[in-house]
């Protein structure tokens, strides 16, 4: 089952449920204040296959993590 991310409209907590893919959308309270005023985030996640990243935006200097590189100050788009 995987972890989602959530947040509340309400206080601004964030907060992660393991839930399927079925349950994914549906109301959920907030775990700090119970509001029923909560929305799904989008999740960013990386995969890797024999030891290589499939979802690897970086120059390959190590230091990146997508985006703007601050170890090489690439830039990828």
């Amino acid at each position: 089952m995987p972890v989602y991310e959530y947040q509340c409209k309400s206080c601004d907590h964030q907060f992660e449920k393991l839930r399927s893919m079925r349950e994914a959308d549906e109301l959920i309270l907030c775990l700090k204040c119970s509001s029923k005023d909560t929305h799904r985030m989008l999740s960013r996640f990386n995969a890797k296959s024999e030891g290589r990243s499939l979802t690897d935006t970086s120059c390959g200097c190590g230091g990146c993590n997508g985006g703007s590189c601050g170890s090489c100050g690439s830039h990828s788009n």
